[in-house]
């Protein structure tokens, strides 16, 4: 019976198979991975009994990807990862010896992956490695985009170099970790209402874990590398699904505090990472000014 169930909504990537190899040679445990694969098979496709593949008759998309690869999960953890990840030796054990809570959300500590030669980027920037990442204010003053976003936190990054397993505001949404209790009945899997079918995975996956008295951790002592695509790979994953009406919703949504489950509100989670970059000392009294003036594109979903 495997201890860590990975799963990979996989649409198209050319890095597949590394990824799933990779996979298999860090684990660290008994491990099982399943890919979700919405169009082309994986090649070389890799053959192992601890891999599983699902292809469904038509593309679902990446959130219903991932439901369908944790249905089938049999470790008490999983982890999910995007088709173009390496990782660090051991990373699943170490997430697993260090997962203190079930209701903890980890992320390994996130570099850059140099695809061509499968490993570490080699860059000259202070960007990488990313431990920290903060919610930017939704309202940005662009009427396409006022949606909550990840942002890179240097800043609380260098703050708290010398703790290993750390709070962290938010995330990318290329790799997490938690017990399938977790995602099975507090997350009760990701949802399409107000996301579409690849939009804010990381934005559902925190606030619901954080406003229920969970913690999203970054774990200093274990990293993947994620392939930032750019123009040279494009977006693998082109799904329809309205990600700027996402963006609208949810971020309505939340900062409403429209979700019945939470425990607390939003305000109790900028209040425990404040002061948040973007975010203005009056950020309550000019988000109240601009629902009163009309939310752009508001639509609710309980």
């Amino acid at each position: 019976m495997p201890e860590l169930s990975v799963v990979i909504p996989n649409r198209n990537s050319p890095f597949t198979s590394q990824t799933i190899e990779d996979v298999l040679k860090n684990a660290g445990c008994e491990v099982e991975v399943i890919v979700n694969v919405d169009e082309v098979w994986p090649e070389p496709l890799v053959q192992d009994v601890r891999v599983v593949y699902i292809h469904p008759s038509f593309p679902v998309g990446l959130r219903q990807g991932i439901n369908n690869c944790v249905a089938l999960a049999k470790g008490k953890y999983i982890l999910k990862t995007d088709d173009h990840c390496a990782f660090g030796p051991n990373f699943g054990k170490i997430l697993i010896d260090n997962h203190l809570e079930d209701n903890w959300v980890q992320i390994p500590r996130r570099y850059s992956l140099d695809a061509e030669n499968w490993k570490i980027e080699e860059r000259t920037d202070n960007k990488y490695p990313i431990d920290q990442m903060f919610l930017d204010f939704p309202l940005k003053g662009k009427k396409h985009d006022w949606g909550t976003h990840g942002v890179p936190w240097q800043q609380r990054r260098d703050e708290t170099k010398n703790k290993d397993l750390v709070e962290t505001m938010s995330m990318q949404g290329s790799c997490y970790f938690m017990t399938k209790n977790h995602f099975d009945n507090l997350l009760g899997g990701l949802k399409e209402d107000m996301y579409g079918q690849f939009s804010q995975e990381a934005q559902e996956i925190g606030f619901k874990t954080w406003l229920s008295g969970g913690k999203l951790i970054i774990n200093r002592k274990t990293w993947y590398a994620h392939l930032h695509k750019g123009s040279r790979y494009g977006r693998m994953y082109r799904m329809p699904g309205g990600t700027v009406e996402a963006s609208n919703a949810s971020a309505y949504y939340w900062m409403e505090n429209k979700w019945k489950n939470r425990k607390y509100d939003m305000k109790w989670l900028i209040d425990r990472f404040w002061p948040v970059p973007s975010w203005p000392d009056n950020w309550q009294e000019i988000w109240n000014q601009q629902v009163k003036e009309g939310w752009p594109n508001i639509y609710e979903k309980n």
